[in-house]
């Protein structure tokens, strides 16, 4: 009996979370209209209105599942998993098990392959080259993407001429994608038995979802140089959140770097030119990318919580991760009735639907070139070859969109990779010298 009344109050439950999504679509659509009259709004400030809103959608999916969690954590619905679908999915969901799921792959063997030793230098040189190449291709066609899209003007043919200005809808689109390539992988691709519980996927969900559309809105208000330096300053906000959720502790090296990007970034920042320089748009852009270097911190800081304390792979992360983004941003777009509007821009501007498919395509093949590089080569490797790309793509919006940088901002740039290649080198030349000095006192210590 104990069985069918858990069940009943957790369909209760779900149906109470579909009642609260459709009740404040009717209020998001009586306060503010429909989703074109959102995104026409011109003011300095209007992307806060965005902001709350997309926020106050993705609260009406993650807080009845708040109150869902709260339910089988206080009963003892836990204790008395059945064989029904029902009882599997809350024990997925909020328990998490080893047994066969959709992340786990039927065919794995845990025992331990090294293909790298297996590879000779040539291979392994090749092999490098091709990571390199598919990091700057896919990560470089999509900046150029990304820009293009936020602050070019489309042409329909006839004379008519517009501006795609939802940021929501982009990230919608980049992680539909991303949800079916990571699938993909999951059936041909040998995985570990997947035991985390799917809730904690929702917190780096909500987070990068947050980030990806800060990232997008921030190209309204300043150019896409300044948020390129932005993302080569991550290192700061990493370090903070670092120390929040890891409790990590930092080298002296770690602080001087981080204070010399510091002032290279506020030195780009000051001698940029850029033809929306006024105050109060760049004080938007400041406090975009601000919020988009901390969230996107804290995604990748719970991520690598999550890969030390579950030993998930990256497919499964990548998988899971996106399919939560996929439902957080579909819920905010039927609110705010913003997904018409972009349809209807499609419509308007075919060409528009080529860029959304070429964006979606190098996003999702940066993040599995982003793995399959980490997975060969450490992660040193790969953020060389990020912070290349990152001065790469401040070359390529200048000659491309004419972005003028003084004397000033371009020592400034210089500064921040010179900051970020010393502290690669500083944090690989630690690491030898404490690996060598655990190999001689291991000697030291042998009869």
């Amino acid at each position: 009996m104990g069985n069918y009344a858990g069940d009943i109050i957790i369909c209760l439950l779900v149906l109470f979370s579909i009642c609260v999504i459709y009740g404040t679509t009717h209020i998001i659509k009586s306060l503010v209209g429909n989703g074109e009259n959102i995104l026409s709004s011109e003011t300095y400030y209007s992307w806060i209105v965005r902001f709350c809103l997309n926020f106050s959608g993705y609260a009406t999916v993650l807080l009845p599942g708040y109150l869902i969690y709260k339910y089988v954590r206080i009963s003892k619905y836990l204790q008395r998993k059945g064989n029904g679908c029902l009882p599997k999915l809350v024990h997925s969901c909020f328990v998490g098990t080893s047994d066969q799921g959709l992340l786990d792959s039927s065919h794995y063997s845990p025992t331990p392959t090294n293909s790298h030793t297996s590879r000779t230098f040539l291979q392994d040189s090749f092999l490098l080259i091709h990571c390199f190449l598919g990091l700057q291709v896919s990560y470089l066609t999509w900046g150029y993407l990304q820009e293009k899209i936020m602050t070019q003007e489309y042409n329909d043919g006839n004379g008519n001429k517009g501006h795609f200005k939802d940021s929501q809808f982009l990230v919608f689109i980049n992680r539909v994608l991303a949800v079916v390539i990571s699938a993909v992988c999951l059936l041909i691709i040998r995985q570990p038995p997947h035991s985390i519980p799917l809730y904690k996927y929702a917190f780096c969900s909500l987070s990068n979802v947050l980030s990806s559309w800060c990232q997008y809105e921030a190209l309204k208000y300043v150019s896409f140089p300044s948020q390129v330096l932005a993302k080569a300053s991550k290192i700061i906000p990493v370090m903070i959140m670092g120390k929040i959720v890891s409790r990590t502790k930092y080298e002296y090296y770690e602080y001087v770097t981080a204070i010399l990007i510091s002032i290279g970034m506020l030195m780009f920042m000051l001698g940029s030119t850029d033809h929306k320089n006024d105050g109060a748009t760049t004080f938007s852009g400041v406090l975009l990318l601000g919020a988009y270097m901390m969230l996107d911190s804290f995604t990748s800081n719970w991520q690598n919580a999550l890969f030390n304390a579950y030993h998930v792979s990256s497919i499964q992360m990548m998988c899971a991760v996106n399919l939560f983004s996929c439902l957080l941003t579909a819920t905010s777009l039927f609110q705010q009735s913003s997904l018409m509007y972009s349809l209807m821009f499609m419509t308007t501007y075919p060409r528009f639907i080529l860029d959304c498919i070429l964006i979606s395509i190098f996003s999702t093949t940066g993040q599995l070139y982003i793995f399959y590089t980490i997975s060969n080569f450490g992660a040193v490797t790969f953020i060389i070859m990020m912070t290349v790309r990152q001065g790469f793509a401040i070359l390529l919006s200048c000659l491309l969109y004419h972005h003028y940088i003084t004397p000033l901002g371009m020592f400034g740039v210089f500064l921040v990779f010179l900051a970020v290649f010393l502290r690669i080198y500083c944090n690989n030349r630690l690491h030898s010298i404490k690996k060598r000095r655990a190999e001689a006192g291991s000697i030291k210590n042998r009869p």
